[in-house]
Formats: C-alpha cells, sequence, structure tokens
C-alpha cells in the first residue's frame, strides 16, 4: 500500500497521488497531474534520485502541469511508494518500473526531467523508448560510469559501518537537506518533507540499496545496466536539451557537467556556481520558470 500524504504537508505538496503496481508487484505512489488530463498521451516524466522523492519536484510540476501532463513516480522504496524489505533495488529494475507505468499510461511522447540517480533510470528509459524522447532536462545527474565518488558516499556504500550509517542513522537522507543546499536553507517544513518518507530502519531500505547499486567498476551487478544506458546517450544529441547545474554539489561535480556537455552538445546550459546539489529547490526563483519556459518550447 502506498502512503497518504498528511495534512500538514499538503501546502507545499498540494496533489493526490495514484498507484501503480509495478511487474514485480510492488505499489508504486506517483502523481498524473495537469496538461489535458490522463487522456493527453503526451507528458513530462519527472525522475528523482536519492533521497529525494516526487516532493522534490513540486513546485515544477505546479509550474508545468498548466500546460503539460506531468508524471512523476516515487521509486519503488522511495517517497510514498511500498517500501518492501526484500525488493530487487537495482537499476535494472527501476528502469523497468517505469517503463512498465509509462506504458500503462498510454505515452507517445515523453520529455525528461532527471536528478540525481534519475539520470540513470531516465536515459536508461529513454535507450529503450528513443522515439518517443522529446525535450530533456538535466539537473546534477550522471548517466555514465564514473568512479568520482565522495568518500562520505563510499562510507555508506560499505555493509559496515555503511548500512548501519544509513539505516539505523538516518546518516544519508538527514544530512542531505543541509549539504544539498547552498544559496539557502531549507524551511522546516521542506525539509520535514523531504525527510517524511524515511522516518525508521525499515523505511529507509530504499535509500541504503540505492547507495550500494552505484556502479564503481565491471564487477558491479548493476554496471551492465548503467553501460546500456550510456550506449544510449548517443541517440539524443538531436533532441532540445537544457541542462541545469548547480556548481557547488559535493557529490556531482562539476567533471559531470563538463561530460555532460560533450554528450549533449547540443544543450542549453544553466551553470549557478553558487547552487548546491538540490539545484531546483535552492535556485527555485530562478530554475523553475527557465525549465518551464524551456518545456513548453
Amino acid at each position: 500500500m502506498t502512503s497518504p500524504v498528511p495534512d500538514w504537508l499538503r501546502p507545499l505538496y498540494p496533489f493526490t497521488p495514484k498507484s501503480f503496481t509495478t511487474p514485480s508487484g510492488a505499489a508504486m505512489s506517483y502523481l498524473d497531474e495537469g496538461g489535458q488530463g490522463q487522456g493527453s498521451d503526451e507528458a513530462v516524466v519527472m525522475l528523482h534520485g536519492n533521497p529525494t522523492w516526487s516532493f522534490y519536484y513540486r513546485e515544477l510540476v505546479q509550474a508545468v502541469s498548466p500546460h503539460l501532463r506531468c508524471i512523476v513516480p516515487d521509486h519503488i522504496g522511495m517517497g510514498l511508494s511500498e517500501k518492501p524489505q526484500d525488493y530487487a533495488y537495482t537499476l535494472a529494475t527501476r528502469i523497468a518500473d517505469v517503463e512498465a507505468l509509462v506504458g500503462s499510461l498510454g505515452l507517445k511522447k515523453i520529455h525528461l526531467v532527471v536528478h540525481d540517480w534519475g539520470g540513470a533510470i531516465g536515459f536508461g528509459l529513454a535507450a529503450r523508448l528513443p522515439d518517443v524522447i522529446g525535450r530533456i532536462v538535466v539537473l546534477n545527474t550522471a548517466a555514465f560510469p564514473s568512479k568520482n565518488i565522495p568518500r562520505r558516499i563510499a562510507l555508506c556504500k560499505t555493509s559496515w559501518p555503511g548500512t548501519f550509517i544509513v539505516r539505523a542513522l538516518n546518516g544519508f537522507a538527514g544530512p542531505a537537506v543541509t549539504m544539498s543546499m547552498s544559496r539557502r536553507k531549507l524551511s522546516a517544513d521542506e525539509k520535514r518533507g523531504f525527510l517524511l518518507p524515511y522516518d525508521s530502519h525499515a523505511h529507509r531500505v530504499a535509500v541504503d540499496a540505492f547507495v550500494k547499486d552505484i556502479p564503481l567498476d565491471e564487477t558491479h551487478p548493476s554496471w551492465p545496466a548503467l553501460a546500456a544506458t550510456e550506449a544510449g546517450l548517443r541517440l539524443f544529441k538531436g533532441n532540445p536539451a537544457l541542462i541545469v547545474w548547480g556548481g557547488r554539489d559535493f557529490c556531482f561535480d562539476d567533471t559531470f557537467y563538463v561530460e555532460w556537455r560533450k554528450r549533449l552538445p547540443q544543450a542549453e546550459s544553466l551553470y549557478l556556481k553558487d547552487a548546491g546539489h538540490y539545484v531546483l529547490a535552492d535556485a527555485n526563483a530562478e530554475v523553475v520558470p527557465k525549465i518551464t519556459a524551456f518545456l513548453r518550447g
């Protein structure tokens, strides 16, 4: 069962999520907002990473939905989706989950907005459905292998003490609400919203699994899925693209930004040297209108 939206959150997250059962049988919570409603076969699909959820995109959904349908899933184990303890929390499964969702909605044209590990998921999906992909927005993410990983995240990848830090101490999602911001501080309710889904050891199962699923070499089980995702990037050099980048990202530093400029040479770029990893939240007043205008064409 997906979780309901608590009353205190509704001023910030004024949506009524829907539910979809993934091929593996888990309940995925997702937003389906705006445009021409469920009858429209064109939509913006926004994909979050770790440890965020659809809450990250709330302001962008409110800005874009009067013009285009917005589909925003919470990956299994994240957000308001079901949090099974024994799910296959791998890149391949996450791509398959989103592919099944968009297939069930009958989407014929998809515009992508991706952030963090949502980049690998989104471009993995795109590689499978290249003919339906339209505009692309890249926000502090990667969809290609890299050994450039901060020590604190490398520590969280370990079985010990990593799993204890992430699940028992909330040492990944908790610090992220501060570390991912640079221009401004999140309000108390914004922090509470980001952390809402991860309020117990059991509910942090996918936060831990997401970190463990970062492949650093060919021996990792998710390496083939990431390699296939990377190979598909060449298919999108002709798509309208926008790269919005926070230059004070503790995880996806400027080496990733430079790589994206090479991978998508046609892309417009908005580089914000003083914005952090949660660039959509940190520079919302500047970024949300820019992305909205781009998606509207």
